[in-house]
């Protein structure tokens, strides 16, 4: 299991704590050092099941910059699914945090314990 970590982020470094307390095997990856590239983004937001606006943190000033929340600029649809991948890996911050790629092959984004323990299961 691989899980994708600001640590600066108080949900990332909970998760951490909670994934050492129960003694899972897993490899921490600092996204915003370690930049996923847009092939590897796109396998986890297959894992995931969900779209890149689904993991944008919309309230980060590289977003607010980018005039993400002008749905005319930047659709949420199919067409529109790279450009915002692009976004992604050219601006890390704002990919959701953390994220966890479970031994199954899927993911989760692992902003609660249940969901850490839930990645855990799988």
């Amino acid at each position: 299991m691989e899980i994708w970590i600001n640590p600066a982020c108080s949900k990332c470094r909970s998760a951490i704590d909670l994934l050492d307390a129960e003694g899972a095997d897993y490899t921490v990856r600092r996204y915003l050092e370690d930049v996923p590239s847009e092939d590897e983004i796109r396998a986890v937001l297959d894992r995931l099941g969900l779209e890149p606006w689904d993991i944008t943190r919309t309230q980060e000033a590289a977003a607010k910059e980018l005039g993400l929340s002008d749905r005319t600029a930047w659709p949420r649809v199919p067409a529109a699914r790279d450009r915002w991948v692009t976004a992604l890996a050219a601006h890390p911050k704002l990919i959701q945090r953390p994220i966890i790629t479970a031994d199954d092959g899927t993911a989760l984004v692992a902003r609660s314990e249940e969901a850490v323990r839930e990645a855990m299961g799988r």
